[in-house]
């Protein structure tokens, strides 16, 4: 709690109250962890019945508080979806637009857009809840677990997030913290939290690859462990991809099964609909785990929904294990296409690797880890507790932010390139992907225009060549340049990513001095193709995007060259003759022509042509131009009058 001083004032001052406790947090789609490390070893704590695990379920009443979380809530899913709430954490830094239909259609509660915060909330009753409130009552009940279990205060966290959580994501996250009470030290990335915890377990060095399959997102993280230092090469992942899709791929084949049967699901009204799903929805996950020991399952439909006296042969659906992983085939491609896709960023074959580690309760499945056996050529290591190994890493963490474990030094990775949008909707990037972090960069522009006061600066996210293809992040002005020609204008912009992958951008003007900053927090997520696009498509399209930013930056040369060139003929007409004026025009016209094409190349030929055209007119200009200023000056005066270090553009 902070100290308020009155200076008005001679009461004495209030002393600070204590510090609490540092835990970690494991803050799940499915499930929720709190661990501490109890003289330098990290655990998982318990709740009242011994259980580690935490459901990220919640009961919620009409003034929007939760009545029950946790299993009690997650019994009542199926009977109750207006008020159970579950994988919220998807929901998390994103609007309604954000979330697919297919996504939305497996959602039972009402998801509506509030336009004020740019985020989807939660409605229930009356009441319409954030996915930042509802997180922060599941952090609360671990904060209140951690607690009784340690019988002392805990009032600070690092709160784990996968590795392709955006900054408006991870922004999220620390607000539910904040709000339940808790100071968030550190958002930590999920696969490189398993690592640490392994790493801690093993102590064995090598390079490994955790493959972590959650509730609701996958990530891959591929890692080199030497003594105390825990380094990451790479990292790839798919923020909407884990078991609630294995669930819900079970649940659309039953509805499809139970409409074909018969069934009128047609007839039903948009409540009864939500109703049918989630129990549908909630059979289905049953079915998925019960698959892990029998070989053919049956989802079945309660007695209220047969009317009309239809036949219970009707209200029932077998899947076998077998078309229950032709469904599920899918999803295991997207995660193994990332997997190799953060090899090839950590320039390594599945053969470099010394292991492969297996996090998250959706690797439980039989199905998932011969898959990953396939890809990588060896069999996965299931020694740490899938569902505790994140938590104990944050625990681990914890630790080392609390001055306990000194020796574990943790290289984190940014997961996409940052950059600005610069004059033709071309992007520089400043940080590229796989970047450790924290790190910064820095890099001069200048203006384009002449009198240009202010520079509207854009900050993007992706691997693409072009602003419209990239991930808008945030845009801010810096404001109070003052005029001077194009190109005079220095702004020095700075890019600085924080231990827990935020992103602060300065920018700052060098004649002037004017500056400003701005700590990047987009309002709004990724959707669910945007992770695949920004990897998959910057490959599949590399070479036109590398055409279509050559096109643009030669059409912004041509402009310009154009637009001075005319200056300088309206200016100085009379120091052009006749047939020098005639071929200028001319290769000013084809360049115009050129301009409108598509063909960079050509472009550039056509730059190079008017400037051997106008060459004679230029030199007579300069000639002019350095007789005046040598007027009735010394060679001496001349010399010191030269700058000493001439800026070449």
């Amino acid at each position: 709690m902070p100290i308020q001083i009155d200076l008005g004032s001679s009461s004495p001052r209030k002393a600070p109250e204590a510090k609490g406790l540092i835990v970690g947090i494991d803050l799940g789609t499915t499930n929720s962890l709190v661990a501490y490390a109890r003289d330098g070893r990290p655990e998982v704590l318990k709740g009242e019945n011994g259980e580690t695990l935490l459901p990220s379920v919640l009961e919620i009443d009409a003034s929007g508080k939760a009545r029950q979380i946790g299993q009690g809530a997650k019994a009542l899913r199926g009977s109750r979806p207006e008020d159970v709430l579950f994988s919220v954490k998807r929901l998390m830094g994103r609007t309604l637009k954000d979330i697919s239909e297919d996504a939305r259609r497996q959602i039972p509660y009402e998801l509506v857009d509030d336009v004020a915060s740019h985020q989807v909330k939660v409605k229930v009753g009356d009441r319409l809840l954030s996915p930042i409130e509802i997180s922060a009552q599941i952090l609360r009940a671990l904060k209140e677990r951690a607690e009784k279990a340690l019988g002392q205060k805990v009032d600070r966290a690092v709160i784990t997030v996968p590795a392709y959580f955006d900054d408006a994501q991870r922004t999220a996250t620390k607000a539910a913290g904040r709000i339940a009470g808790l100071e968030v030290l550190r958002v930590f990335n999920e696969p490189t939290a398993a690592a640490l915890g392994y790493g801690w377990s093993f102590e064995k060095p090598g390079t490994i690859a955790v493959f972590d399959l959650g509730g609701g997102t996958f990530d891959v993280s591929i890692l080199r462990l030497e003594a105390a230092v825990l380094e990451v090469l790479a990292t790839s992942g798919d923020t909407q991809l884990g078991g609630d899709d294995f669930d819900a791929a079970l649940a659309e084949a039953a509805w499809n099964a139970f409409h074909a049967s018969g069934l009128d699901l047609d007839t039903l009204d948009a409540a009864q609909q939500r109703h049918l799903r989630a129990e549908i929805l909630a059979a289905a996950e049953e079915a998925k785990i019960r698959l892990g020991d029998v070989t053919t399952t049956e989802i079945r439909l309660g007695p209220a929904w047969f009317a009309g006296g239809a036949s219970a042969d009707k209200a029932s659906f077998t899947i076998t294990r077998e078309a229950a992983e032709k469904l599920w085939a899918p999803l295991v491609d997207r995660a193994i296409e990332r997997c190799r896709s953060a090899l090839a960023d950590a320039k390594l074959a599945p053969a470099d690797l010394d292991d492969v580690v297996l996090v998250g309760g959706s690797t439980r499945l039989a199905y998932v880890q011969r898959r990953v056996e396939d890809f990588f050529g060896r069999k996965p290591n299931r020694t740490l507790h899938p569902d505790e190994a994140v938590a104990l890493g944050a625990a681990v963490q914890a630790d080392v932010l609390a001055g306990g474990t000194t020796d574990v030094v943790l290289i984190d990775v940014v997961p996409l390139s940052l950059g600005l949008e610069t004059m033709g909707g071309v992007v520089e990037k400043l940080i590229p992907r796989n970047s450790t972090i924290p790190c910064g960069a820095t890099q001069t522009f200048t203006t384009y225009a002449d009198n240009q006061t202010g520079f509207d600066l854009h900050v993007l996210q992706g691997e693409r060549e072009t602003a419209d293809a990239c991930r808008s992040l945030a845009r801010f002005t810096l404001r109070g340049v003052p005029p001077m020609v194009a190109g005079a204008a220095r702004v020095e912009i700075s890019f600085q990513v924080d231990a827990d992958g935020i992103l602060h951008v300065a920018a700052h003007e060098q004649m002037s001095g004017v500056a400003a900053t701005i700590q990047v927090k987009p309002s709004y997520g990724l959707t669910d193709e945007e992770v695949e696009r920004m990897l998959l498509e910057s490959f599949d399209h590399a070479e036109e995007d590398l055409a279509e930013r050559n096109l643009r930056i030669e059409r912004i040369e041509a402009d310009r060259i154009l637009a001075a060139t005319r200056a300088a003929m309206e200016k100085d007409a009379r120091l052009l003759d006749a047939d020098v004026e005639a071929a200028t025009r001319a290769a000013m016209a084809d360049l115009e022509r050129l301009v409108a094409g598509t063909d960079h190349v050509a472009i550039r030929h056509g730059i190079e042509a008017l400037d051997r055209a106008s060459k004679p007119f230029a030199e007579r200009r300069m000639n002019l131009a350095v007789e005046a200023a040598m007027k009735g000056k010394s060679i001496d005066e001349v010399e010191r009058d030269l700058p000493a270090h001439p800026e070449v553009r």
